[in-house]
């Protein structure tokens, strides 16, 4: 297959190209593009150098599926374009995810959308993802009806430029130096910044509205009520969040274990054991562990969920939905 990777030198296009040869897609010709900023870098796949192409209209011509992740910006732009050539455009940034016409898709939770596409399919918010692939499983038994979310988000969610900054900080910090930030309004090192993206007049941040509306949209659950806070930590790579889920139907942990073990995608951790960002790093699994029954709420559990935000929070994703695409050929026209 013909594929183009738009942000082919960012965090996440990088993750894309690994997780292209991770996974053996079928690639004919690879095409990785990016702004005039970045055109003339050299990509290394399966083995062999390839030179970013600045993005236009023409180097869509032919192209089967596009993998974007270079902004909502350039997603608006391009990705009509990419469509108009032929191509599917799997977009990871926040463009299209809200757009009815759209489907937003994680493949263990709702494969079937991608029958619903008219050329563009969503990648949702890293943070969704983690959470969802940890309660899709349990609510098709017990029925969610509320979920609240305290998220550990690291800096590879903001880009290259805030690991630089991370970094940075943390120098200062320890050479007892004062550090002016440029990608957070405080310095990240050694802190947490309890927002991710600007808050609305009603206190509610970007990134928390995210985790409410996409999880609605994903599970086609309307009703759904979602707490959110968005923390940004100093850790470099990996996504924590503390959930509490609760659920129409009486829950037990027994049944909870069964179908977290069984769940595709999903490493369920026994005896209040759990995993940390630095040991889900570069693996493909949603890990779920220190599941019990939650302190306040009937029907309600408490987990740890922790995932690798550009591997299955962003790249890995991206690439099941294509390969979802080329197992059902009518969803590729």
């Amino acid at each position: 297959m013909r594929i183009a990777i738009l942000g082919a030198t960012g965090l996440v296009g990088q993750e894309m190209i690994k997780t292209l040869e991770d996974r053996n897609f079928p690639v004919t010709e690879f095409i990785p593009l990016a702004s005039s900023k970045s055109a003339g870098k050299l990509v290394a796949f399966r083995g062999s150098q390839f030179e970013v192409k600045e993005v236009s209209q023409d180097v869509f011509e032919g192209v089967e599926i596009a993998l974007f992740s270079a902004g909502a910006d350039a997603s608006k732009k391009w990705a009509p374009i990419a469509v108009s050539k032929g191509a599917v455009v799997i977009d990871n940034s926040s463009a299209w995810r809200m757009d009815p016409e759209v489907p937003l898709v994680i493949p263990e939770v709702n494969p079937q959308d991608i029958r619903q596409h008219r050329g563009i399919i969503a990648n949702p918010n890293c943070a969704t993802i983690q959470a969802l692939v940890a309660l899709a499983p349990l609510h098709r038994r017990f029925r969610l009806e509320y979920f609240s979310a305290v998220t550990f988000q690291s800096v590879s969610g903001t880009g290259k430029e805030a690991l630089a900054e991370l970094d940075d900080s943390i120098s200062s910090i320890l050479k007892g130096n004062t550090f002016e930030p440029h990608v957070y309004p405080l310095p990240i090192g050694f802190n947490v910044l309890p927002h991710i993206g600007d808050i609305d007049e009603t206190g509610v941040s970007e990134e928390e509205w995210k985790m409410l509306n996409e999880s609605r949209k994903i599970l086609h659950h309307h009703r759904l009520q979602v707490s959110c806070t968005t923390v940004r930590v100093p850790v470099r790579r990996g996504h924590s969040e503390a959930i509490v889920a609760q659920f129409e139907d009486q829950v037990t942990l027994e049944e909870a274990y069964a179908l977290l073990s069984d769940a595709s995608g999903v490493v369920v951790m026994l005896e209040n054991k759990y995993i940390t960002p630095l040991q889900a790093a570069e693996s493909d699994f949603v890990y779920v562990g220190r599941l019990r029954y939650d302190m306040g709420l009937p029907r309600a559990l408490s987990m740890w969920v922790v995932s690798d935000n550009l591997r299955k929070g962003a790249a890995l994703n991206a690439v099941q939905i294509a390969e979802l695409l080329i197992s059902d050929l009518g969803a590729l026209k």
